[in-house]
């Protein structure tokens, strides 16, 4: 990946959409022909065309309310249950979670080392 750091904190009360549509913007062309993960809140058809164009094929089941469907894969979806669990189990470390790192490096760093306790967690 080139660019954008791949974890890049928004500010406190920034929304989330804008943050999730730039980071793969600056991804590059290693990550074409895969799927992607995605919440429901972000299957708006703006970020599902910037998706295809990258190259990849976003996994997100439509919303109930949306006129026109779109395929899903369902198989590929089921593994964001893992990125969700791995974040709430990050968001047992306080530190993290009230973001008390007032620089981005420092928090990064910290997260770093949660990510290295919890692969060793899982490992033992």
């Amino acid at each position: 990946m080139t660019g954008k750091p791949f974890f890049c904190p928004s500010g406190e009360y920034a929304h989330d959409a804008p943050e999730g549509r730039a980071l793969p913007e600056s991804w590059d062309d290693s990550v074409a022909n895969a799927s992607l993960a995605m919440y429901r809140a972000y299957e708006s058809d703006k970020t599902c065309r910037l998706v295809e164009k990258m190259g990849m094929t976003p996994a997100v089941p439509p919303k109930a309310n949306r006129k026109v469907g779109r395929d899903c894969d369902r198989e590929t979806y089921k593994f964001r249950n893992e990125i969700e669990r791995l974040l709430r189990r990050l968001k047992g470390y306080r530190r993290i979670f009230k973001r008390f790192d007032k620089l981005d490096a420092t928090l990064l760093s910290f997260l770093n080392l949660a990510l290295v306790v919890e692969l060793i967690c899982d490992l033992a």
